[in-house]
């Protein structure tokens, strides 16, 4: 697509739910995520931009949770329209920036962005999924514990007992402990796409297929209420892939995430400061 006149496009924050899902689903297995924020109880704490053509045809968009700390911040379309978003309507001081590397580009013109984590987006549907044997179980909002033990978060810090009512989360139970568990973490019903997530396997269980059963068992689930079923991976993670190509989940897109922080404002005036600050003190006094 070649590049439009600055002049030509026009960004413009939108609430609209239909205007936003109908850019989104022009490529929903990209949008997964943002589609599933679109009809999460978080909603509300989402800001969305569009831009438009000369014509008022949406060229691009972007889409941040607003928070106090990095919180993350989608692109999508046409780099010139996302640069114009993030000129004018969606300005955080610093973000998490979800794109692809095409529209890093567009990013980096307005901030600093630090290395990129590379993923894979990996998509399956009924069609090519390949069913899983094993021992994986329905967790239910009794196994918040468990499950909170086995990310290791804490039980303060860690999940509600919500989420196991609201999401598909299945385990799988060695001599009564949980050792390996499978969620999702969003899933858009009316758009009919869901994203798994939080796939875990104890150190001292892994090797023996445990996160290929519980991915499995969540797939089958959330395959029978929508038809397309995505997932993020490392691209440097060959057994994760190799685990879930097993699966029938195929390699859809190339991802970046990354850490940005805006060129003017309080991180461009401090950045100085900081880099003299790393150079000048001693070490035991960092």
């Amino acid at each position: 697509m070649a590049a439009l006149p600055v002049a030509q496009l026009r960004a413009r924050s939108v609430t609209d739910h239909d205007a936003i899902a109908a850019y989104l689903c022009t490529d929903r297995r990209y949008a997964a995520y943002a589609l599933g924020d679109l009809n999460s109880a978080a909603r509300g704490r989402c800001s969305w931009g569009i831009a438009y053509d000369a014509d008022d045809q949406p060229t691009a968009l972007a889409m941040h949770h607003d928070g106090l700390v990095p919180q993350p911040l989608f692109l999508m379309g046409d780099p010139d329209g996302c640069r114009a978003i993030l000129s004018s309507v969606i300005k955080p001081r610093d973000a998490f920036f979800q794109a692809t590397e095409a529209l890093d580009v567009a990013a980096a013109e307005l901030y600093e962005l630090e290395r990129a984590t590379v993923l894979l987006r990996m998509v399956v549907d009924a069609q090519g999924f390949v069913p899983t044997a094993g021992a994986a179980q329905r967790l239910t909002a009794a196994d918040i514990d468990d499950l909170n033990r086995l990310y290791q978060l804490g039980f303060r810090a860690g999940f509600a007992q919500a989420i196991l009512d609201d999401a598909v989360y299945y385990g799988i139970r060695i001599r009564g402990r949980l050792v390996s568990a499978a969620g999702t973490h969003v899933i858009n019903r009316h758009e009919g796409i869901a994203v798994v997530g939080n796939v875990m396997t104890h150190a001292d269980y892994r090797g023996h297929g445990f996160a290929t059963m519980v991915t499995g068992a969540v797939t089958a689930d959330l395959l029978d209420e929508v038809p397309d079923v995505a997932l993020n991976v490392h691209a440097d993670n060959g057994p994760a892939i190799a685990a879930y190509s097993r699966l029938g989940y195929r390699e859809y897109r190339q991802l970046t995430e990354r850490l940005g922080r805006r060129r003017s404002g309080g991180w461009g005036l401090m950045r100085p400061i900081r880099e003299a600050m790393r150079i000048t003190w001693p070490r035991d006094q960092r």
